[in-house]
């Protein structure tokens, strides 16, 4: 690659390097670092045992959304484990100077929803958690990933991070979408063709004109998912949408500031002539409803499709942990999965759980009513958000329709809050994974968006949403 043609994440990159070790690894600046109760607690841990304090402490954001209830909030945890998680982030923090937004504060919720309605994401930065999902930052033309506890312990120490350059990867999705169609389904049909290691080692640009058409909030919703095709990360270059979406809020530049910024975002693009180690193009108009029907994320289809048999898996190597998904899911290959009676529906999580996912369900549902099997449960990612679809009135709508409205948190995401689907039961999903146990000890799972997680949660059976929108 020619030195003076770029891409994004070079431009970004190169920009963060503080030094580089010969034949080794680059030592990387860390804008902002976001933690939580999961991951932080053995990094304060490290620290305290060296001796030492966080660097930068105001280059730190933390917030409770893990093990938090999203239920009766204002009364202390009842989950022991959990009450000593939440807590001991509390402690932490103060101990070490670190801003929380915990249980109570208007700004708490998942920490890759507040980062963004917050203005603390801004475009050319990068940002890191003990979380994989940080690549949803990556939506702003952010460098954003995941960290393991060490290097968790490593940026609070330094504000810096060891790391290898990742490969490059573009995927360009060209076209318009049709009714009914998510960003969600975007990003499953990629994970499908692409299989959920086909990533790996590469930090992915989503580009084209599809993409350029997105919201922000479902430009996020694409690049939290990126991590589940095994990539680094994902991003998107900013433009207006990105700067309008940003202007104004609590904490992004103002007034003169803010022009100054726009001015240094507008230069974070891939040069035309720059190349990725790999590219992929897609359709537009060959993606549908999506929905997964195995245990991990790549294993999705078309909602019309049937689910494949053994004969038609590219790799023999798949063959076993292909039989023993469907096992566990109860599927059989060549089921059609439509008409699939569901007793769950779980609308939230880092991936789908933004105000316009919750206006997108409300006025899906508005004068309809759920069907009496099912448990259909929305989850805000942040008190902002609750607030504010409370605001609108989509609280209301939401009830009338019989979905119940919580408060903020990763919720049935992930089992490790009281908000578990029981084992055999099936869930239809706005999450990003749908491992074996992953909403529950023997939960079965299925990822959708969220206007398929409405159908679902109104005939009670996995629906093509086109076939209520056309009616």
């Amino acid at each position: 690659m020619t030195s003076d043609k770029k891409t994004l994440f070079q431009k970004i990159w190169d920009a963060h390097v503080v030094t580089s070790i010969e034949e080794g690894p680059d030592v990387l600046y860390i804008d902002k670092h976001l933690i939580h109760e999961v991951t932080s607690p053995q990094a304060f841990a490290g620290l305290e045992k060296r001796g030492i304090g966080v660097f930068r402490p105001q280059n730190v954001l933390a917030t409770a959304d893990h093990n938090v209830p999203t239920k009766d909030q204002h009364l202390p945890i009842a989950e022991p484990l959990s009450r000593f998680q939440v807590d001991k982030l509390t402690e932490n923090c103060k101990k070490f100077g670190i801003e929380l937004y915990g249980l109570g504060h208007p700004f708490q919720g998942i920490v890759h929803v507040i980062g963004p309605e917050l203005g603390v994401t801004l475009p050319g930065m990068t940002i890191v958690c003990g979380d994989s999902h940080t690549s949803t930052h990556g939506a702003f033309g952010t460098i954003a990933f995941g960290i393991g506890t060490s290097e968790v312990e490593q940026v609070m120490a330094t504000q810096c991070l060891m790391q290898s350059k990742p490969k490059t990867m573009r995927i360009n999705i060209e076209g318009e979408l049709a009714n009914g169609v998510l960003s969600k389904d975007i990003i499953l049909y990629i994970i499908s063709k692409i299989s959920m290691g086909g990533a790996t080692g590469y930090f992915v640009e989503y580009a084209g004109s599809a993409i350029r058409s997105l919201s922000m909030e479902a430009r996020m919703t694409i690049c939290n998912m990126s991590i589940e095709m095994g990539a680094r990360g994902g991003l998107i270059a900013p433009d207006d949408i990105t700067f309008d979406y940003i202007k104004g809020r609590e904490f992004a530049p103002k007034g003169e500031k803010f022009e100054e910024a726009v001015a240094y975002w507008r230069t974070l693009f891939t040069d035309e002539g720059a190349t990725f180690d790999v590219e992929y193009t897609y359709d537009a108009a060959d993606i549908t409803p999506m929905i997964t029907y195995g245990t991990n994320p790549g294993m999705g289809i078309k909602i019309t499709e049937h689910i494949p048999t053994v004969a038609d898996l590219k790799e023999e190597s798949g063959k076993a942990s292909f039989e023993k998904s469907l096992a566990y899911m109860g599927f059989n290959a060549g089921d059609t999965l439509i008409d699939k009676p569901v007793n769950y529906v779980f609308i939230g999580s880092c991936t789908n759980s933004r105000i316009e996912d919750l206006r997108l369900v409300a006025d899906f549902v508005k004068g309809k009513h759920k069907a009496p099997n099912v448990n259909a449960m929305i989850v805000p990612g942040s008190k902002q958000v609750e607030n504010q679809a409370k605001a609108e009135g989509l609280d209301v709508i939401l009830k009338e329709a019989g979905f119940e409205l919580r408060e903020p948190g990763c919720s049935a995401c992930l089992g490790m809050n009281e908000d578990k689907v029981p084992k055999g039961e099936y869930c239809v999903s706005t999450s990003n994974r749908n491992f074996e146990g992953r909403q529950g000890p023997g939960a079965r799972t299925m990822l959708v968006s969220p206007l398929t997680a409405a159908a679902t949660a109104i005939t009670g059976k996995i629906t093509d949403v086109r076939e209520l929108l056309n009616a």
